[in-house]
């Protein structure tokens, strides 16, 4: 079984990703923009948390 774990460089790129796509979903939300856009950036920011919420972070 391989061991995943993320290191504390890649968690830090996915909460960023994370925040931005979240930042664009209200953005477009508040506009009343397209469907699509709102799935897109929904959809990467939550499984980006999702990621970041159920794997472990590497200890060194």
């Amino acid at each position: 079984m391989t061991d995943l774990t993320l290191t504390p460089g890649i968690a830090t790129v996915l909460f960023t990703v994370a925040c931005l796509a979240g930042y664009r979903y209200r953005r477009v939300w508040k506009a009343e923009g397209p469907r699509s856009q709102l799935w897109l950036s929904g959809l990467v920011a939550a499984g980006t948390l999702l990621i970041l919420g159920f794997v472990p972070l590497s200890s060194g």
